[in-house]
């Protein structure tokens, strides 16, 4: 399985893909540690993480300390995203593609 994350300061979003890019679960979660070690569904071995260096430090650093895989992932095409609207749950199915 394959998670992608949108960070955001207060809540992050997040989408658990299956191998064959089936979305699985979209949730949105706290942006505190806490919420990192929440029970988790199944085992998860990549993440792509949109804002490792900000808003995605923090959970990023979480992860790699689990053994996932993490990827950085760059933000959507502004103009891709003005033609088909913003959409955190769409932003974190393209994270669990790497860049």
């Amino acid at each position: 399985m394959v998670l992608g994350v949108d960070t955001h300061r207060d809540v992050h979003v997040a989408a658990v893909l299956s191998a064959s890019g089936a979305v699985l679960a979209t949730d949105e979660f706290p942006a505190t540690a806490a919420s990192y070690r929440a029970p988790g569904s199944g085992e998860v071995r990549r993440a792509g993480v949109e804002g490792t260096g900000s808003y995605g430090a923090s959970l990023s650093c979480y992860l790699l300390a689990q053994g996932v895989d993490v990827f950085d992932v760059n933000r959507m095409d502004w103009a891709d995203r003005r033609r088909r609207g913003k959409s955190d749950p769409l932003d974190v199915q393209n994270a669990c593609e790497p860049s």
